[in-house]
Protein backbone atom coordinates (compact mmCIF):
# COMPACT_ATOMS: atom_id res chain seq x y z
CA UNK A 1 0.00 0.00 0.00
CA UNK A 2 1.45 3.56 -1.41
CA UNK A 3 1.87 5.54 2.11
CA UNK A 4 0.35 8.69 2.78
CA UNK A 5 1.76 12.00 1.00
CA UNK A 6 3.49 14.54 3.74
CA UNK A 7 1.54 17.41 2.79
CA UNK A 8 -2.86 17.77 2.35
CA UNK A 9 -4.21 20.21 -0.46
CA UNK A 10 -7.57 20.46 0.27
CA UNK A 11 -9.24 23.48 -1.21
CA UNK A 12 -13.27 23.91 0.10
CA UNK A 13 -14.32 25.17 -3.28
CA UNK A 14 -13.70 27.79 -6.29
CA UNK A 15 -15.42 31.29 -6.69
CA UNK A 16 -17.48 29.93 -9.87
CA UNK A 17 -18.64 26.77 -8.30
CA UNK A 18 -18.76 27.01 -4.71
CA UNK A 19 -20.54 23.28 -4.66
CA UNK A 20 -17.43 21.45 -6.13
CA UNK A 21 -16.29 18.64 -4.38
CA UNK A 22 -14.35 17.53 -7.29
CA UNK A 23 -11.08 20.25 -6.22
CA UNK A 24 -11.34 18.82 -2.75
CA UNK A 25 -8.81 15.85 -2.62
CA UNK A 26 -7.97 14.10 0.44
CA UNK A 27 -4.43 14.76 0.17
CA UNK A 28 -2.90 16.85 -2.53
CA UNK A 29 -2.91 17.68 -6.02
CA UNK A 30 -0.22 15.71 -7.27
CA UNK A 31 -3.13 12.72 -7.81
CA UNK A 32 -6.23 12.32 -9.97
CA UNK A 33 -9.23 12.27 -7.23
CA UNK A 34 -10.35 8.83 -7.95
CA UNK A 35 -6.53 7.54 -7.13
CA UNK A 36 -6.38 9.58 -3.45
CA UNK A 37 -9.68 8.21 -2.79
CA UNK A 38 -8.86 4.16 -3.30
CA UNK A 39 -5.89 4.63 -1.36
CA UNK A 40 -7.83 6.50 1.26
CA UNK A 41 -10.52 4.19 1.92
CA UNK A 42 -7.73 1.31 1.72
CA UNK A 43 -6.28 3.04 4.31
CA UNK A 44 -9.49 3.63 6.83
CA UNK A 45 -11.39 0.66 5.95
CA UNK A 46 -10.47 -1.71 9.42
CA UNK A 47 -12.11 1.37 11.25
CA UNK A 48 -14.54 2.50 8.81
CA UNK A 49 -17.68 0.98 10.35
CA UNK A 50 -16.35 1.87 14.18
CA UNK A 51 -16.09 5.68 12.76
CA UNK A 52 -19.23 5.82 11.26
CA UNK A 53 -21.43 4.96 14.02
CA UNK A 54 -19.09 7.16 16.06
CA UNK A 55 -18.96 10.24 13.49
CA UNK A 56 -22.97 10.21 13.60
CA UNK A 57 -24.03 9.10 16.61
CA UNK A 58 -25.27 5.51 14.97
CA UNK A 59 -28.24 7.89 13.23
CA UNK A 60 -26.56 6.90 10.41
CA UNK A 61 -28.64 3.23 10.72
CA UNK A 62 -31.72 5.05 11.10
CA UNK A 63 -31.12 7.60 7.40
CA UNK A 64 -30.45 3.64 5.57
CA UNK A 65 -33.56 2.56 7.02
CA UNK A 66 -35.79 5.33 5.85
CA UNK A 67 -34.54 5.71 2.72
CA UNK A 68 -34.80 1.64 1.82
CA UNK A 69 -38.28 2.34 3.08
CA UNK A 70 -38.95 5.04 0.08
CA UNK A 71 -36.86 2.75 -2.15
CA UNK A 72 -39.49 -0.19 -1.38
CA UNK A 73 -42.49 1.31 -3.03
CA UNK A 74 -40.86 0.78 -5.62
CA UNK A 75 -40.23 -3.07 -5.68
CA UNK A 76 -36.63 -3.34 -7.51
CA UNK A 77 -35.71 -6.67 -8.33
CA UNK A 78 -32.06 -5.87 -9.16
CA UNK A 79 -30.16 -2.84 -7.51
CA UNK A 80 -27.07 -1.54 -8.31
CA UNK A 81 -25.36 0.05 -4.99
CA UNK A 82 -22.53 2.19 -5.96
CA UNK A 83 -19.61 3.09 -3.59
CA UNK A 84 -21.14 0.47 -1.55
CA UNK A 85 -18.11 0.36 1.16
CA UNK A 86 -18.47 -2.37 3.74
CA UNK A 87 -21.45 -3.33 2.33
CA UNK A 88 -24.20 -1.98 5.00
CA UNK A 89 -26.51 -0.75 1.76
CA UNK A 90 -26.78 -3.70 0.46
CA UNK A 91 -27.25 -6.72 3.78
CA UNK A 92 -29.95 -3.81 4.90
CA UNK A 93 -31.57 -3.88 0.93
CA UNK A 94 -31.35 -7.72 1.41
CA UNK A 95 -33.42 -8.00 5.09
CA UNK A 96 -36.19 -5.12 3.60
CA UNK A 97 -36.52 -5.27 0.14
CA UNK A 98 -35.57 -9.25 -0.64
CA UNK A 99 -34.77 -8.11 -4.05
CA UNK A 100 -33.54 -11.17 -6.88
CA UNK A 101 -29.75 -9.38 -6.59
CA UNK A 102 -27.91 -6.72 -5.46
CA UNK A 103 -24.27 -5.79 -6.61
CA UNK A 104 -22.18 -3.37 -4.61
CA UNK A 105 -19.37 -2.03 -7.00
CA UNK A 106 -16.58 0.45 -5.11
CA UNK A 107 -13.12 1.88 -5.67
CA UNK A 108 -11.17 0.17 -2.44
CA UNK A 109 -10.59 -3.54 -2.13
CA UNK A 110 -9.60 -2.60 1.29
CA UNK A 111 -13.27 -1.61 2.08
CA UNK A 112 -14.68 -4.53 -0.46
CA UNK A 113 -12.40 -7.16 1.24
CA UNK A 114 -14.87 -6.21 4.34
CA UNK A 115 -18.01 -6.37 2.87
CA UNK A 116 -17.21 -10.14 1.19
CA UNK A 117 -16.12 -11.18 4.64
CA UNK A 118 -19.27 -10.09 6.04
CA UNK A 119 -21.33 -11.62 2.97
CA UNK A 120 -19.96 -14.82 3.79
CA UNK A 121 -20.54 -14.43 7.47
CA UNK A 122 -24.43 -14.26 6.64
CA UNK A 123 -24.24 -16.74 4.14
CA UNK A 124 -25.38 -13.90 1.49
CA UNK A 125 -23.23 -14.51 -1.90
CA UNK A 126 -26.15 -16.25 -3.97
CA UNK A 127 -28.03 -13.26 -3.47
CA UNK A 128 -25.30 -10.01 -2.99
CA UNK A 129 -22.06 -9.74 -5.28
CA UNK A 130 -18.91 -7.26 -4.59
CA UNK A 131 -16.70 -6.12 -7.66
CA UNK A 132 -14.00 -3.26 -7.97
CA UNK A 133 -15.15 -1.01 -10.59
CA UNK A 134 -15.17 3.32 -11.13
CA UNK A 135 -18.47 4.74 -11.53
CA UNK A 136 -17.21 6.70 -14.42
CA UNK A 137 -17.00 4.09 -16.47
CA UNK A 138 -19.50 0.97 -15.31
CA UNK A 139 -18.93 -2.63 -17.27
CA UNK A 140 -22.77 -3.67 -16.98
CA UNK A 141 -25.01 -2.99 -20.25
CA UNK A 142 -27.56 -0.22 -20.84
CA UNK A 143 -30.72 -1.08 -19.06
CA UNK A 144 -29.51 -3.69 -16.04
CA UNK A 145 -30.84 -2.65 -13.01
CA UNK A 146 -34.41 -1.44 -11.33
CA UNK A 147 -32.18 1.10 -8.93
CA UNK A 148 -28.98 2.48 -8.55
CA UNK A 149 -28.23 3.62 -4.75
CA UNK A 150 -25.59 5.60 -3.74
CA UNK A 151 -24.58 6.41 0.39
CA UNK A 152 -22.92 8.75 1.68
CA UNK A 153 -20.38 8.09 -1.77
CA UNK A 154 -21.17 10.70 -4.82
CA UNK A 155 -18.96 13.44 -2.86
CA UNK A 156 -15.84 11.60 -3.68
CA UNK A 157 -16.91 11.32 -7.01
CA UNK A 158 -14.15 12.52 -9.39
CA UNK A 159 -16.72 13.47 -11.64
CA UNK A 160 -19.76 13.93 -10.52
CA UNK A 161 -22.02 14.52 -13.97
CA UNK A 162 -20.06 11.84 -15.56
CA UNK A 163 -21.17 9.59 -12.53
CA UNK A 164 -24.98 10.23 -13.01
CA UNK A 165 -24.54 9.65 -16.80
CA UNK A 166 -23.17 6.22 -16.32
CA UNK A 167 -25.85 5.36 -13.24
CA UNK A 168 -28.44 6.75 -15.75
CA UNK A 169 -27.39 4.54 -18.75
CA UNK A 170 -27.36 1.27 -16.49
CA UNK A 171 -30.82 2.10 -15.40
CA UNK A 172 -33.70 0.38 -16.93
CA UNK A 173 -36.37 2.76 -18.24
CA UNK A 174 -38.56 3.86 -15.66
CA UNK A 175 -35.80 2.89 -12.69
CA UNK A 176 -34.77 5.00 -9.72
CA UNK A 177 -31.95 6.32 -8.68
CA UNK A 178 -31.31 7.32 -4.93
CA UNK A 179 -28.85 9.44 -3.40
CA UNK A 180 -28.45 9.10 0.54
CA UNK A 181 -26.13 12.02 1.07
CA UNK A 182 -24.67 14.15 4.26
CA UNK A 183 -25.54 17.70 3.75
CA UNK A 184 -25.09 21.06 6.20
CA UNK A 185 -28.01 22.34 8.32
CA UNK A 186 -28.56 26.37 7.25
CA UNK A 187 -30.57 27.08 10.64
CA UNK A 188 -29.37 27.96 14.18
CA UNK A 189 -28.20 26.72 16.23
CA UNK A 190 -27.74 23.48 14.23
CA UNK A 191 -25.89 24.93 11.61
CA UNK A 192 -23.74 26.41 14.16
CA UNK A 193 -23.18 22.87 16.58
CA UNK A 194 -22.56 21.38 12.96
CA UNK A 195 -19.70 23.15 12.14
CA UNK A 196 -17.67 22.72 15.31
CA UNK A 197 -18.48 18.93 15.40
CA UNK A 198 -16.85 18.67 12.08
CA UNK A 199 -14.50 20.52 12.05
CA UNK A 200 -12.92 20.10 14.84
CA UNK A 201 -14.33 16.90 16.94
CA UNK A 202 -14.21 14.86 13.53
CA UNK A 203 -10.84 15.56 12.60
CA UNK A 204 -9.59 14.76 16.15
CA UNK A 205 -11.24 11.48 16.15
CA UNK A 206 -9.70 10.53 13.05
CA UNK A 207 -6.47 11.38 14.27
CA UNK A 208 -6.80 9.54 17.78
CA UNK A 209 -8.72 6.17 16.01
CA UNK A 210 -7.48 5.64 12.38
CA UNK A 211 -3.81 5.25 10.52
CA UNK A 212 -4.59 7.97 8.54
CA UNK A 213 -4.43 11.83 9.82
CA UNK A 214 -5.69 13.33 6.37
CA UNK A 215 -8.79 11.20 6.05
CA UNK A 216 -11.49 13.22 8.91
CA UNK A 217 -10.43 16.36 7.73
CA UNK A 218 -11.27 15.48 4.01
CA UNK A 219 -14.56 14.08 4.88
CA UNK A 220 -16.10 16.69 6.17
CA UNK A 221 -15.29 19.23 3.89
CA UNK A 222 -16.26 17.05 0.87
CA UNK A 223 -19.71 17.32 2.91
CA UNK A 224 -19.33 21.06 2.49
CA UNK A 225 -18.59 21.25 -1.13
CA UNK A 226 -21.18 18.79 -2.43
CA UNK A 227 -23.86 20.23 -4.27
CA UNK A 228 -26.95 20.39 -1.42
CA UNK A 229 -30.51 20.50 -2.04
CA UNK A 230 -32.03 21.85 -5.13
CA UNK A 231 -28.85 22.34 -6.95
CA UNK A 232 -27.89 18.40 -6.57
CA UNK A 233 -31.80 17.95 -8.12
CA UNK A 234 -30.77 20.34 -10.20
CA UNK A 235 -27.64 17.82 -11.88
CA UNK A 236 -30.01 15.35 -11.69
CA UNK A 237 -31.59 17.10 -14.21
CA UNK A 238 -28.69 17.82 -16.13
CA UNK A 239 -28.07 14.00 -16.59
CA UNK A 240 -31.59 13.12 -17.81
CA UNK A 241 -33.79 12.50 -14.29
CA UNK A 242 -36.92 13.42 -13.76
CA UNK A 243 -39.33 13.89 -11.52
CA UNK A 244 -37.01 14.69 -9.05
CA UNK A 245 -37.45 15.24 -5.49
CA UNK A 246 -35.44 15.32 -1.71
CA UNK A 247 -36.27 14.55 1.86
CA UNK A 248 -33.93 15.93 4.58
CA UNK A 249 -33.97 14.26 7.52
CA UNK A 250 -31.97 15.32 11.44
CA UNK A 251 -32.00 19.37 10.76
CA UNK A 252 -30.67 18.76 7.49
CA UNK A 253 -27.53 16.67 8.28
CA UNK A 254 -28.84 14.31 5.74
CA UNK A 255 -30.72 14.43 2.61
CA UNK A 256 -32.25 11.73 0.44
CA UNK A 257 -32.46 12.27 -3.10
CA UNK A 258 -34.52 10.30 -5.83
CA UNK A 259 -34.49 10.62 -9.80
CA UNK A 260 -36.38 8.54 -12.31
CA UNK A 261 -35.39 7.33 -15.53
Amino acid sequence: MLGTPSRTYIPMADKQHPHNPEVVMPYDNTECKSTQVRRMFDNIAPTYDRMNRLMTFGLDKGWRRKAMKMLGTYTPKSILDVATGTGDLPFLMHKMLLPDSITGIDLSEGMLDIARRKCAERNLQHRITFEQQDCLALTFPDDSFDAVTVSFGVRNFQQLRKGFAEMYRVLCPGGVLMVIELSTPEHFPFDLFYRIYTRNLIPLAGRLFTRDKYAYTYLPRSVEAVPQGEEMLSIFRECGFRDCRLRRLTFGVCSIYIGHK
